[in-house]
């Protein structure tokens, strides 16, 4: 799935650098597209058929292309490498730059979940009332 993705970053890296689309460039972008299966490929176009990028970085667990929260499972599979992952919002397929540092924040052992705040006065009443 990198190769994968790689080859979609570098295609899109190709039709972006060069609108005119220059004879040199489309020898590259032809192989490219021979390497991504119809199905990624044709979603791919449709993003940038709207005018829009089809890949967007994954940069401090936001997508750069919408600028929306990344689901922890989502940034886990792309990391791994198992399965490529679009964004839940904008429909980009999404990657980890190669130079970003992942953090997945967990919960620690002592940590305990938050309460919410219209929560607190009635937990009591509700543990005390029974």
């Amino acid at each position: 799935m990198k190769i994968l993705m790689e080859n979609l970053r570098a295609l899109q890296d190709l039709e972006f650098q060069n609108h005119n689309r220059l004879s040199e460039n489309e020898k590259q972008i032809q192989t490219l597209r021979e390497k991504i299966p119809n199905q990624i490929l044709g979603h791919y176009d449709r993003l940038m058929a709207r005018g829009k990028k089809g890949l967007a970085a994954v940069r401090n667990q936001v997508c750069t292309g919408c600028h929306m929260r990344v689901p922890v499972g989502t940034i886990t599979t792309i990391m791994h490498g198992t399965d490529i992952q679009l964004c839940e919002n904008c429909g980009r397929y999404l990657y980890i730059p190669q130079d970003e540092p992942v953090y997945v924040g967990r919960a620690t052992e002592n940590s305990k979940p938050a309460v919410p705040k219209a929560m607190k006065g009635k937990k009591k009443a509700l543990v005390h009332g029974s």
